[in-house]
């Protein structure tokens, strides 16, 4: 039977809101780098990130993929261009305009690159011209996307898409390869691209520089994970697989994130034959099979009409967009006391979320043009688009 896509949207939302926790992280992990960062950091803290961040971003570029795919087939090519348009290159253009250059502005203030005083880093960063070395992320270009780096990658695959997908409406292609898909295909197919990516781009590009040109080994990664998740929902076949599937999944995502920091952590370097293409072989699987224990989780538990799914779809784009802004101002203004370790991330956290919605609630979704800023939908049409595909009932 039809029916409505709701896990979708519901992953959508959730890897979102991983995603503003994660960057909340960014500011009290030990030893990794970020925009702004608190005095207080955690060392164990390190292990949790290091799980979630192996497969965050590819689970979104995944996920938007299957949105393609709806989109596509409800809007047809113009559509789906305009739509993609809309969506992605005016939030980017608008952001960083007017809501990332207070992240730059903290980040070169705690850097003691700049004196205080936000009216004058403006009239400097609007003039687009580079600044001193290090004094925030993108100044050698003059400004910065920060966290908005995500819109233009996905914009591209977005644009990179449309041929495929017009050939793929005719002769039904993305149907036909997942409608007679195997358990062995959907676990280890996806992952050859991925090694050779490994082996023979990321030597030469090294890992993802946010700055789209240039950037091809991640371009290469995220766009088969975007087109991974174009096909899965082009067919019920797969997710019969996942829900087949699902319980083994759930053991195995754990067991290849120990194995991953067995080699990462524990193993001495060169310490067996081959053991660089072996670490590299464990990275991709980890990253492959947490994402199908997430698809199929969604799939069993998160396919039905939440009652805050509708409003959450539209809300999480604006979240999005406002969220890093909202953290990185708290950590900064809130380290000129001392509220420890504890008192400090939670007032973060609140103040992210307190803004996040009073931002969207308030003022995002009841202006017509800053829907269109933020990258939403006029409000005389529908907000959340259905997402639907022929799946039969599976448990």
């Amino acid at each position: 039977m039809t029916q409505r896509r709701h896990d979708i949207d519901a992953l959508r939302v959730l890897a979102f809101g991983l995603l503003i926790l994660y960057h909340l992280g960014m500011a009290y992990v030990a030893e990794w780098g970020w925009h702004v960062k608190s005095s207080y950091r955690s060392e164990p803290l390190q292990l949790v990130m290091l799980a979630v961040n192996q497969w965050r971003m590819p689970l979104l570029f995944l996920i938007s993929g299957a949105a393609s795919y709806f989109l596509l087939n409800k809007l047809g090519t113009g559509g789906y261009l305009r739509r993609r348009l809309q969506q992605l290159f005016v939030p980017l253009a608008f952001g960083m305009l007017a809501v990332v250059p207070p992240q730059a502005y903290y980040e070169a203030l705690s850097n003691g690159i700049i004196e205080p005083g936000y009216l004058s880093f403006l009239q400097q960063y609007f003039s687009f011209a580079p600044w001193p070395e290090n004094a925030f992320a993108g100044s050698e270009f003059g400004l910065t996307w920060n966290h908005l780096w995500y819109l233009p990658y996905l914009g591209c695959y977005a644009l990179a898409l449309i041929p495929l997908a017009l050939c793929g409406k005719h002769q039904r292609w993305p149907e036909r390869i997942m409608a007679n898909i195997k358990a062995w295909q959907l676990l280890i197919l996806p992952l050859v691209p991925m090694m050779v990516y490994g082996l023979y781009l990321f030597p030469h590009f090294g890992g993802i520089n946010h700055a789209v040109v240039g950037d091809w080994y991640t371009h290469a990664r995220f766009f088969t994970y975007f087109l991974c998740g174009y096909l899965l929902v082009s067919s019920s076949a797969p997710w019969e697989l996942l829900a087949r599937l699902r319980n083994r999944l759930i053991i195995a995502a754990p067991l290849t994130f120990t194995l991953y920091l067995f080699f990462d952590r524990v193993l001495p370097d060169s310490s067996i034959p081959a053991q660089e293409t072996l670490h590299l072989m464990v990275i991709y699987i980890n990253r492959w099979i947490w994402l199908l224990a997430v698809l199929a989780c969604g799939y069993r538990f998160l396919n039905r009409p939440f009652r805050w799914l509708p409003y959450a779809t539209e809300a999480i784009y604006p979240w999005y967009i406002l969220h890093q802004t909202i953290t990185v101002i708290a950590v900064y203004q809130f380290g000129q006391f001392a509220l420890g370790p504890i008192l400090e991330p939670l007032l973060v956290l609140s103040i992210t979320v307190i803004g996040c919605w009073v931002l969207h609630e308030f003022i995002i979704r009841r202006n017509p043009v800053l829907r269109v800023l933020f990258g939403l939908k006029p409000a005389s049409t529908p907000r959340a688009p259905a997402l639907d595909t022929p799946i039969r009932s599976s448990s």
